[in-house]
């Protein structure tokens, strides 16, 4: 969503638009809105990646590296109506991949506010040294409840 990305195709912004999306970054990230909204999407794209293949950080971690998503949340009400039905179809889908790669947490509604932090990764890669079977991996032990036997847990 960067300006200067900000297209599908052939599709170009106006400068209003552009200046609108400029604005709603400055609101939300700390960087005032350059080149971050399309990276955003970029890193929201990158972690599903991550996760899919098998996440190899701690749980920490994820809950940080969920920072591009939460801010995304923050920014897309921000945007100018025909950027987020440009770009709504590519969050949808990377929305749709890491649900695929994740699990809810157990008694948790799958959708929601926030619902992307109220998930685990499938699959976990983590040092052979670090297993803790059958119950969560060092980095993972602090979770509320069992390790679901849904969660793989590799080495």
């Amino acid at each position: 969503m960067d300006p200067a990305d900000s297209h599908t195709d052939e599709i170009a912004l106006s400068a209003e638009e552009y200046d609108a999306v400029r604005a709603a970054l400055a609101r939300v990230t700390s960087t005032g809105g350059g080149a971050q909204a399309h990276s955003l999407l970029a890193q929201w794209s990158a972690l599903v990646d991550e996760v899919e293949e098998g996440y190899s950080w701690c749980a920490p971690e994820l809950h940080n590296d969920l920072s591009c998503r939460n801010a995304l949340a923050g920014v897309w009400p921000l945007l100018p109506s025909r950027v987020r039905a440009i770009r709504q179809p590519e969050l949808d889908c990377i929305d749709v991949r890491y649900r695929r790669a994740t699990i809810p947490w157990p008694d948790r509604p799958e959708e929601g506010a926030r619902w992307w932090t109220w998930r685990v990764p499938r699959r976990l890669e983590v040092e052979a040294a670090e297993q803790r079977d059958p119950d969560w991996p060092l980095g993972w032990e602090m979770m509320p409840f069992p390790r679901p036997a849904s969660v793989e847990v590799v080495t």
